[in-house]
């Protein structure tokens, strides 16, 4: 899908987050046919009930809020996944598909009105400061971190690159709460992280898909190349809890796996909203052993990931049952920096099936009751990140004795 066609942003999004978009083409088309006019009865309808809440509504409403309220209602009836954008929206979609703002580079958990270091982004100004994974932010420049208002946290984090901001936390055995002055800058968001796992046996996750993944994903795996023996015997591309993001990162990370053949294929009633990708010659791996792990939490574009690779025999999937979100939402700008995001599409795998509703049944299984009582055997003798993945994460190794054809303790999936 061409990134320049009418500079409309099209989906593959998952269904958990909602926030991640590529440039593709655009699907509104000039509709000027009498059969395509709102009708007018329809439009008295809705002329009435404004008038109605405007005039006898226990309090004022601003004309604005009525119609902004009435568009994000008839959108957002369409499905789960189409939704009107304010400008604040519009600019969270924008920075988590390009990955790129102005702030001070920290990855956070948001739970319960609780905010969570998980850890400073590399090379930011957070981690030259000294904030740390496991911090519980508590204040932003004296404002103390509102439970029912947590997002309102991360925007103050942002800002113009050279300005100042405090962040107060508090830091596990320390006796009191710590300020740091932090100065934002320019932040990369990546979504690729890699580690040798085994001599010559790779590991790679993608924890959502931006515009900048599959180039991140080609520079992790020569440096895995480069710190084994030469060329890997296998690797393993872990999409658990991945919602999914960019489409044609999705697509790009695909071919680069695969030498032809469907990639994915979709069907729409717009101009641009039936399409299919087809993979070029070309494998990053030269043919070596792949598994793909995934989980309830994939979904999307990392299903489109899953479903490829598996149809063409590419690699085996381990894991559980994914999500099953198999449409593609296009986001067309609107005045004053709004947008709606709107489903135009639904996509399927190169077999022909869809995902929607359904999602990828991994080859390999696992008991998630048999993987927690795993023990992690003698890595202890290890001390790397490869050994620190693996000593904390029982269905990572399953997958490395998968890629390895060693021990298997799970079932094959009917």
């Amino acid at each position: 899908m061409s990134l320049t066609l009418r500079g409309a942003l099209v989906l593959g999004i998952g269904a958990a987050l909602g926030l991640t978009l590529s440039l593709g083409a655009g699907v509104l088309a000039e509709r000027n046919t009498a059969e395509n006019t709102l009708p007018w009865d329809e439009a008295r309808l809705l002329a009435e009930v404004l008038e109605r809440v405007k005039q006898e509504y226990v309090e004022p409403v601003d004309d604005s809020v009525l119609i902004e309220s009435a568009v994000r209602g008839m959108v957002t009836d369409l499905d789960p996944h189409s939704q009107f954008l304010d400008s604040d929206e519009y600019e969270e979609i924008r920075i988590s598909t390009t990955g790129n703002y102005s702030g001070v580079g920290l990855e956070v958990h948001m739970d319960g009105g609780i905010v969570t270091v998980v850890a400073p982004i590399e090379g930011t100004p957070a981690e030259r400061a000294g904030i740390k994974s496991g911090d519980r932010i508590m204040a932003i420049d004296d404002i103390t971190v509102d439970e029912q208002k947590v997002h309102d946290t991360i925007s103050r984090m942002r800002g113009k690159a050279g300005t100042r901001v405090k962040i107060t936390v508090h830091r596990e055995f320390e006796p009191e709460q710590l300020e740091f002055t932090v100065i934002r800058g320019h932040v990369q968001v990546k979504s690729v992280r890699a580690a040798l796992l085994q001599p010559d046996y790779g590991y790679v996750r993608i924890t959502h898909f931006s515009e900048t993944t599959y180039k991140d994903l080609r520079k992790a795996v020569t440096q895995l190349k480069r710190s084994s023996r030469g060329e890997l015997q296998g690797l393993i591309l872990d999409l658990r809890d991945n919602p999914g993001g960019v489409l044609d990162a999705a697509v790009d990370v695909s071919d680069a796996f695969l030498n032809s053949g469907v990639i994915v294929s979709a069907d729409g009633r717009g101009p641009h909203a039936s399409f299919t990708h087809d993979a070029r010659n070309g494998d990053i791996l030269n043919g070596a052993d792949l598994v793909v792990l995934v989980n309830g939490g994939s979904a999307s574009t990392s299903e489109i990931v899953a479903g490829a690779m598996q149809d063409h025999g590419r690699a085996t999937i381990v894991g559980s049952q994914t999500f099953g979100k198999g449409s593609v939402q296009t986001v067309m700008p609107l005045s004053n920096g709004r947008a709606i995001k709107l489903t135009t599409s639904r996509y399927f795998r190169p077999s022909g099936d869809s995902i929607h509703e359904q999602g990828v049944t991994p080859d390999i299984l696992l008991d998630s009751a048999d993987v927690e009582n795993l023990t992690a055997g003698v890595l202890e003798h290890r001390t790397d990140e490869g050994a620190a993945l693996l000593q904390h994460d029982a269905e990572l190794r399953e997958a490395l004795d998968v890629l390895k054809g060693e021990r298997i303790m799970h079932s094959k999936a009917p």
